[in-house]
């Protein structure tokens, strides 16, 4: 799997705009693995449709504390890679350490996964199953029978 992420912020008090993408590759799609889905570290804001907020509202109020993460995850083996946009709290440090931490969280769960799916062995069997002696031996008077009959009948 691949993650490509992006953090974009503008001047002022915009919030910043966390972008991903995550990729499976065809050795990850062929094992149908199912799709993973973690709760993250990475807090989602207040009214996080509001692309803004200004000092001493929300996260920059002095006892801020994030009640609300979001969930992080790998496409589906059948579908496409989905560009996913999470508008992240805003900060003076512009710091997100957390981003890296979830996504490494996100790509060991889906290699726990790929583990797993890699457990089911591949396999082939082949077989047959033939009437039993018993079998033919209660089918036989009818059969031969039939064919007297038939015999019988092409005579005359």
């Amino acid at each position: 799997m691949q993650i490509e992420w992006t953090i974009n912020k503008e001047r002022g008090n915009l919030r910043p705009v966390l972008s991903y993408r995550a990729k499976l590759e065809e050795h990850e799609k062929a094992l149908a693995v199912p799709q993973v889905r973690i709760l993250s570290s990475i807090p989602q804001p207040e009214e996080r449709n509001q692309k803004f907020c200004y000092p001493g509202a929300m996260e920059r109020s002095k006892d801020y504390k994030p009640s609300a993460f979001y969930t992080l995850e790998t496409p589906s083996h059948i579908g496409h890679p989905m560009l996913h946009s999470l508008t992240l709290p805003w900060r003076e440090d512009n710091a997100y350490p957390e981003v890296e931490e979830s996504f490494g969280r996100l790509r060991d769960a889906l290699e726990a996964e790929i583990r797993r799916a890699c457990e089911s062995e591949p396999m082939e069997e082949t077989g047959s199953v033939h009437a039993s002696t018993a079998g033919k031996a209660r089918l036989a008077p009818s059969v031969a029978a039939a064919r007297f009959l038939r015999l019988v009948q092409n005579q005359e």
